[in-house]
């Protein structure tokens, strides 16, 4: 995952409603929402929730899909995976860390 790609995930990630949106959408796996539906989970006005689902598709980490009517949201999981492995590829000096690693590696 290249720098602009991160950044562009990180800025979409650092905004409460957006966050929310994408943490339901975790939760929700592979079927997604519809926006109504997360409308509704997490009381955000439609016209807000509009420009928050922009913003997420835009940085690539919610696929919209058609279904009839309806568009229906999904996280995008290979995104997220992309932006975890980027944030951690030099983690422990390149050791794959588990957890008592980690504290190992964390400053005092």
């Amino acid at each position: 995952m290249d720098t602009k790609t991160v950044l562009a995930a990180l800025a979409a990630l650092a905004q409460e409603s957006r966050l929310a949106v994408f943490r339901l959408l975790i939760q929700a796996g592979p079927s997604g929402l519809a926006a109504s539906k997360i409308a509704e989970h997490l009381d955000i006005a439609p016209s807000s929730l509009s420009f928050h689902l922009k913003e997420l598709t835009h940085a690539g980490l919610l696929v919209p899909k058609q279904d009839g009517r309806f568009v229906i949201y999904s996280a995008n999981v290979e995104v997220m995976n992309g932006l975890i492995g980027f944030l951690t590829e030099n983690c422990c000096g390149g050791v794959p860390c588990d957890s008592a690693s980690a504290v190992a590696c964390s400053p005092a």
